[in-house]
């Protein structure tokens, strides 16, 4: 239940002064339906006024004036502006103002009246003797000038809703926020030097400079601290009820060891810890819960594939689902055979299997017959059912949602969750992403991958890069070639993509095009056709699947790389370079590049460990959203920065698990208002928000 004290933060915007039906919506979608929202959304800036002459005003900077007026410029037809001629002793002043305003003006400030007003200083182009404000920010009497703020705060608007109305939102927010009882360790507070949260917030709202409108800023570090401590409170507790919930026990066996002898190559010191992790899991009794992350080609897929010949071993079934279906059909191809060689029993169950076909593979599932599922969304539905489902695997975990995994493992009793990942998380970002799994990492790429040579080029090129392509296609090459989004429309998007395909097919034999607005079969099957080798050049607007194997593609050709993450430069190169040819990925970019797109296209160069490579892109990036992590099942947070405050995540795990260890069911002082926080920002252990499994 919700605190009562918390019950004035938890009413409709709506409940604010001057948020009537017209401008509620606005403030939604600003910042959300509750007073908390407002509450939570910080200033953007600054503006300083300074007090000034007409012959020392300075362009473009926000001044104030005291001025008589003039005369009122009626526009003398629709669309033209209403002006004011306005006269300091110094010079003349014109305030503008378009749409709508009219002879009321001319009554409010009539000829003569002095006035203080204030606004951004402009010449208009072609006038460059002229001074203008256009709509000034405030225009009041001389007595009032003093009312003109000197320092204002700036919150983000929207059409309809200008920053200084949400200003008055947000400050009657402050006004509703209760003192409430701390929920932090005094001495942690005492040597960060932290201000309470009440000081904290007042200070959010009326910052003094910009230093204070830093992420830096001490009031802003403990609002973003009880942020990441409310959510990894959250994410322990939901692990700690994972661990009570039993899981069958499922020891190493000999299956696993026959599939482990037969591979042709030997599992790197990577997969071998890995391997471990996740048998120590499996053999405790306690249910697993755990993620696999590593590059693409590092070899998860076989780490999983003898995970599930031990669960075989045991007389269990496991389930493996993947977001598509030519990626569940490569897992299906890389594990089939060796497992099938063991005598076990494996399936493909697809959105594509209909009538008798899918009703023996259901029957095989019920019955036991068949000891493993690889499987598409088909997986979860309902009438299939398993024997013993006792692991599941679920590849690109975040691209399902949340009920959609917990379908699969409801299928079971205490299943195994194995959740794989080749998106490179940085270590200091990864507890709050997966502070609910453990994590293995594979770390070291397979003996034998050939790097793959990557280099940059001048849009300009293109001929160049066309007519190399048109040599290596000859030879028998493959080549990915991918175009960005270039806007925010699919439409124009979509355009790029198919202009460039028709211009790459006047060149090139077998131009292919994959793109986000065809359908899933459709672009499958054009996919289909890359993998057999009919289409040589494969154009694609969407990140093309992660893991697609086609060892035969060596060439990968990024447009406008320069608009790209630094992780996903590097995941779309992990297409290539997976055969024997020698391969290369060029990386367009419109020059002049800015420095920090130099140094990114630079470690693309020098390095290919994605976990490195991530981390440096979080360096160059600094805040927003790093390495498209939004897509990666990244918790929204309201006032924590990820990467300004990736220090404080460490430190709130650590304080959360010290908690729950002191304090399992919050039932102190301390744990009581701990709940308020959770309550606060409702991160509670049961949120579905970032539910890993």
């Amino acid at each position: 239940m919700r605190p009562e004290i918390l019950f004035p933060l938890f009413t409709s915007v709506s409940t604010l002064k001057g948020v009537g039906p017209r401008v509620a919506p606005l403030v939604e979608k600003l910042a959300g339906p509750i007073v908390r929202d407002v509450l939570f959304t910080a200033p953007s800036g600054l503006i300083r006024r300074t007090t000034t002459t007409v012959d020392q005003a300075v362009e473009n900077q926000v001044q104030t004036f005291l001025v008589t007026i003039d005369g009122h410029q009626p526009p003398h037809r629709l669309g033209q502006p209403w002006k004011i001629r306005a006269w300091d002793g110094t010079g003349f002043l014109t305030l503008v103002w378009f749409k709508g305003h009219g002879p009321h003006l001319e009554r409010q400030h009539p000829k003569s009246a002095r006035r203080a007003v204030s606004g951004k200083v402009e010449r208009p182009e072609g006038f460059a003797s002229e001074l203008q404000i256009a709509h000034p920010d405030y225009i009041v009497t001389e007595d009032k000038a003093g009312d003109i703020p000197l320092v204002e705060t700036v919150y983000p608007a929207t059409q309809g809703l200008p920053s200084r109305t949400f200003r008055k939102f947000a400050l009657e927010s402050l006004e509703r926020a209760p003192d409430l009882p701390e929920w932090q360790d005094a001495a942690w507070r005492e040597r960060e030097k932290l201000p309470s949260w009440r000081e904290a917030l007042t200070a959010l709202h009326a910052p003094a400079n910009e230093a204070d409108l830093s992420p830096l800023a001490r009031p802003r570090r403990r609002l973003a601290y009880d942020e990441l401590l409310a959510h990894q409170l959250a994410l322990a507790q939901r692990k700690a009820a994972r661990r009570s919930y039993p899981g069958p026990r499922i020891p190493a066996g000999p299956l696993s060891e026959a599939a482990e002898k037969a591979l042709p190559f030997k599992l790197t010191g990577a997969q071998i810890r890995a391997l471990s992790e996740i048998r120590g899991d499996l053999a405790s009794g306690e249910r697993m819960s755990r993620l696999l992350q590593g590059d693409v080609g590092s070899g998860k897929t076989v780490v999983a594939m003898l995970a599930m010949a031990d669960a075989a071993s045991a007389g269990l079934q496991s389930a493996l689902m993947a977001p598509t279906e030519i990626l569940a059909r490569q897992h299906f191809e890389t594990i089939a055979a060796p497992l099938e060689a063991l005598g076990l029993s494996v399936i493909l169950l697809t959105g594509r299997d209909k009538g008798a076909g899918r009703a023996a593979k259901l029957a095989g599932l019920a019955s036991g017959a068949h000891h493993i599922a690889v499987g598409t969304h088909a997986l979860f539905q309902d009438d299939v059912a398993f024997k013993a489902l006792a692991l599941t695997i679920i590849d690109e975990q975040h691209r399902f949602g949340v009920n959609e995994r917990r379908r699969l493992q409801d299928k079971g009793e205490g299943v195994h969750l194995l959740a794989m990942s080749a998106t490179p998380i940085p270590r200091t970002l990864e507890l709050t992403v997966f502070g609910d799994l453990d994590v293995s990492r594979i770390d070291e790429k397979p003996p034998g991958r050939t790097p793959v040579a990557t280099r940059a080029a001048p849009t300009p090129r293109v001929p160049e890069i066309v007519e190399r392509l048109r040599g290596a296609i000859a030879g028998g090459a493959q080549a990915f070639w991918i175009c960005p989004l270039v806007s925010e429309s699919d439409k124009l998007d979509l355009r790029a993509a198919e202009d460039r395909a028709a211009d790459l097919a006047q060149h090139l034999p077998g131009v292919g095009l994959v793109h986000g607005q065809m359908p899933p079969a459709e672009k499958d099957a054009v996919m289909q056709r890359f993998v057999d080798g009919e289409v040589s050049v494969l154009v694609a607007t969407t990140v093309v699947e992660v893991g697609v194997n086609v060892p035969n593609a060596s060439i990968m050709v990024i447009e406008h790389a320069d608009r790209f993450g630094l992780a996903q430069l590097h995941q779309l190169r992990g297409r290539v370079g997976r055969g024997t040819r020698e391969s290369s990925c060029v990386l367009l970019y419109d020059p002049p590049l800015s420095e920090v797109a130099q140094q990114r296209l630079d470690i693309l160069r020098r390095s290919d460990d994605g976990f490195e490579i991530a981390e440096k892109d979080l360096e160059l990036r600094g805040g927003g959203d790093p390495l498209g992590l939004k897509q990666s099942g990244f918790p929204a947070y309201r006032l924590a920065d990820p990467v300004a405050h990736r220090d404080l995540i460490a430190v709130a795990a650590d304080d959360a698990r010290l908690i729950l260890a002191r304090d399992p069911d919050l039932t102190s002082p301390r744990g009581q208002a701990l709940r308020a926080l959770q309550e606060l920002f409702d991160w509670k252990p049961t949120s579905a928000l970032n539910e890993a499994g």
